[in-house]
C-alpha cells in the first residue's frame, strides 16, 4: 500500500506533479488525487544509495534539487556510470519493477544531498494500467534512459578516449552555460568510466595545447571550437 499523505498536503505537491508530468491534464481529477496523495517527498544524503538490485521497489523520483548517478558494478567493485540526473528530472527506473520487460542490475546514488518526491510504484502502476497516456509516458522516459546508455556504451567502445574527455567537457559546459567545469579529475573520471591517470594525462595534454586551464577542483575551458572539434572528431 503507498504512503498517503494528510489531504491537506497535497497541495504542495500538486503543481509541481503538473509541470513534470506532461499527462496530468490527461488523468481524470480522482486520478490526480490520488497521484498527488502518494507523493511523499524525501531527502538523500551525499553518497547515499538510492536504488539497487537487492533492494524493494523504490518508487518514481521527481528530483528538486540536486543530482543521482545511475550505474553498473562488476564483481569486482567497478562501475560504469551510465547516466546523471538533475533537478526537475525524472529518475524512473528507480521504479523498475512497473516495466516488466526492465531486469538489468541498475545501481543509482546521490551524487550530491538531494531532495526529491517520490511517487508510490504501486500507484504508478495501477496509473499505467488504467491511462494509455501514463503508460506512453513511462515508456518514452525509459526509452531516453537505455538512449543514454546506449551512448554511454558506444563511447566506451568505439571512441578515443581524448573523444570522449571532449565530449564530456562539453556537455559540462553546455549544462552551466558557463566557461568552467567544476569536478575534480576523480569525478571526471567516475562520470566518464576511465581511469583518474587517463583522464589527468588527457587533460595536461589540452593544457599543453591551450584548450583548457587547470585549477585545483575544475577545468576552465579556453578554446570551446577546438575542443568541440575534438567532440567531433574531426581533429
Amino acid at each position: 500500500m503507498p504512503e498517503v499523505l494528510p489531504i491537506s498536503r497535497c497541495g504542495e505537491h500538486r503543481q509541481c506533479l503538473a509541470c513534470a508530468f506532461p499527462f496530468w491534464d490527461k488523468l481524470t481529477a480522482d486520478q490526480q488525487e490520488l497521484l498527488c496523495r502518494a507523493t511523499r517527498p524525501v531527502r538523500y544524503r551525499r553518497g547515499e544509495r538510492v536504488h539497487s538490485p537487492v533492494e524493494n521497489c523504490v518508487g518514481i523520483l521527481l528530483l528538486r534539487t540536486g543530482q543521482f548517478r545511475a550505474y553498473l558494478l562488476s564483481d569486482d567493485g567497478r562501475d560504469v556510470t551510465l547516466y546523471r540526473l538533475f533537478g526537475g528530472e525524472i529518475c524512473i527506473l528507480s521504479a523498475s519493477c512497473v516495466m516488466d520487460s526492465v531486469n538489468f542490475d541498475l545501481y543509482i546514488d546521490a551524487e550530491e544531498d538531494t531532495e526529491a518526491y517520490c511517487i508510490s510504484a504501486g500507484v504508478f502502476r495501477s496509473l499505467m494500467q488504467q491511462n494509455v497516456e501514463v503508460r506512453c509516458f513511462a515508456y518514452q522516459m525509459t526509452a531516453e534512459r537505455f538512449s543514454d546508455t546506449m551512448w554511454t556504451m558506444q563511447q566506451i567502445l568505439f571512441m578515443s578516449a581524448d573523444r570522449r574527455l571532449a565530449i564530456f567537457l562539453a556537455d559540462e559546459l553546455a549544462k552551466t552555460g558557463g566557461e568552467d567545469v567544476c569536478l575534480t579529475q576523480d569525478q571526471m573520471a567516475k562520470y566518464m568510466g576511465s581511469a583518474r591517470e587517463v583522464v589527468s594525462r588527457l587533460l595536461k595534454y589540452f593544457a599543453g595545447e591551450g584548450i583548457v586551464k587547470l585549477y585545483r577542483g575544475g577545468v576552465e575551458v579556453l578554446d570551446k571550437e577546438r575542443l568541440n572539434r575534438i567532440a567531433r572528431g574531426e581533429a
